[in-house]
């Protein structure tokens, strides 16, 4: 897609994209625009109403804003506008953009516009939608801000369809080698450094709860680790994603949903593409991710209820449910993160529990911190790209459901109560303190049904959290 801006209307050729800010039907003046004329009794602004017209041989796509859209209702009438009329970008398309419009709904506009390309069938032979070719041409008019501003709106819409594909893609084809892959394969196209630890480099460091995950799988774990700017001065980001490419529940298999268990690299794939998007936008802060990648799998090899493992950090583990795996593999991940890297803020995302599901739906991610401004900065950066979070508890009170006869703690508390909080006080036991940690339990956000697909798909939630989070913190 080529970004262009200008000023004067009469002399573009092409079609034409006018966003509306609600009126009413009983407005008096209809909606003009350089000879093409809509009455308020056909379309009046309400958002998520689109109006087409076709005169001089040029095709006016009127979408409905309503009175105070938000970023999120900005990119998903944007993105199905671009879904539902791919034919309608076979020629140049100009958006004349209305007066108050601010340049973050803008943004949103433009990234929509580009995640409506996003087609699910990446094994159906479909021709790719007009925008994706590399002489489209979208020129956006009376835009009044900074122009490399909607070029990184672009960016980020990379970033997310990237997220979406590795999410949407089979396990057969997403293992931890892919991930591994992908992730030095972006490192090599910009400007951070990726490092990928085999089964062989796990066991030499002593990384025994993610060996241990993934021991039943001819598919060996991996622990990819991406920097950014490691010499660069301020604070030190790290991000930490889980990367279960399938998880069957291991031993303690799974009764239903499996065949949406390749979702359940989510945190993994969002934390990968946050670093591209951070690279390719030429952020000056230093960022460390580290990517813990497995497969749960069933083999005579497999964990065993009952099994104790040591972490990276000489802690021992009870294996109570092998079904709560993402936790463990985590586990050693923050521990070597804390220990080798050292960073100043984490965050870690996962598709952790189906409890944070039961008590949220599908509307926003849990939050785990006892750091009040990180949480803040957290919700403030969801709220500001509709990927919401709110808190949860992280008391001491539920400290004795990890607790174990046999080892230092055990993996899941065998209660059919607050899944997602002793979840995360199980990774907390594996932070060393750490005065600025923060979990996203995003089960219930990651992966799920909306219009752009037939069954249940990739989000790419967190991608646009985290990279607004760093880059706002």
């Amino acid at each position: 897609m080529k970004l262009s801006f200008q000023h004067d209307i009469p002399s573009f050729s092409g079609n034409f994209i006018i966003p509306v800010f609600e009126t009413g039907p009983n407005h008096l003046v209809p909606i003009e625009f350089y000879g093409v004329s809509v009455p308020s009794k056909v379309f009046y602004g309400k958002a998520n109403e689109i109006y087409a017209i076709e005169k001089y041989d040029n095709v006016h796509l009127f979408i409905g804003l309503g009175k105070t859209p938000d970023y999120k209702s900005v990119v998903t009438m944007f993105r199905r506008a671009a879904h539902k009329y791919p034919e309608f970008f076979n020629k140049a398309v100009l958006i004349d953009l209305p007066n108050g419009l601010e340049p973050q709904l803008v943004s949103a506009l433009v990234s929509g516009l580009k995640l409506g390309t996003y087609k699910i069938g990446h094994f159906k032979n479909e021709k790719p939608h007009p925008i994706t070719n590399s002489d489209f041409a979208l020129t956006i008019n009376n835009y009044k801000s900074e122009e490399a501003f909607l070029q990184k709106a672009l960016i980020l819409a990379d970033a997310q369809l990237q997220c979406m594909q590795w999410v949407d893609l089979p396990p057969n084809v997403v293992t931890p080698e892919y991930m591994a892959k992908a992730g030095t394969d972006l490192a090599n196209e910009t400007q951070f450094q990726a490092t990928v630890l085999d089964k062989n480099a796990l066991q030499e460091l002593g990384m025994g709860a993610l060996l241990a995950v993934g021991q039943g799988s001819k598919n060996d774990a991996r622990l990819l680790v991406l920097e950014l700017n490691p010499e660069a001065e301020g604070k030190h980001y790290a991000l930490v994603g889980k990367g279960v490419t399938f998880d069957t529940g291991g031993l303690n298999i799974k009764t239903a949903g499996m065949q949406f268990m390749k979702s359940d690299m989510a945190g993994a794939a969002a934390v990968v593409a946050t670093m591209h998007y951070l690279a390719k936008s030429d952020s000056k802060k230093r960022v460390t991710a580290v990517v813990p990648l497995c497969e749960n799998a069933v083999d005579a090899a497999s964990l065993k209820p009952s099994a104790v493992i040591e972490a990276f950090n000489k802690k021992t583990i009870e294996i109570i449910d092998t079904d709560a795996e993402g936790r463990l593999i985590l586990a050693d991940a923050l521990a070597y993160l804390i220990a080798k890297h050292k960073p100043d803020v984490i965050v870690d995302i996962a598709t952790l529990t189906g409890s944070s599901v039961a008590t949220f739906g599908y509307e926003c991610g849990a939050l785990f911190t006892n750091n009040v401004d990180l949480e803040f900065a957290l919700r403030s950066a969801g709220n500001q790209v509709g990927e919401k979070l709110w808190p949860l508890p992280l008391w001491s009170a539920y400290d004795p459901d990890i607790s174990s006869d046999i080892a230092d703690v055990r993996n899941y508390s065998g209660k059919p109560i607050a899944g997602a909080i002793t979840a995360a006080k199980f990774l907390e036991y594996f932070t060393d303190k750490h005065e600025a940690w923060a979990h996203l339990d995003i089960a219930g956000v990651a992966f799920g049904d909306s219009e752009f697909a037939k069954f249940k798909h990739a989000t790419a939630f967190g991608v646009n959290l985290l990279s607004t989070f760093i880059e706002n913190h």
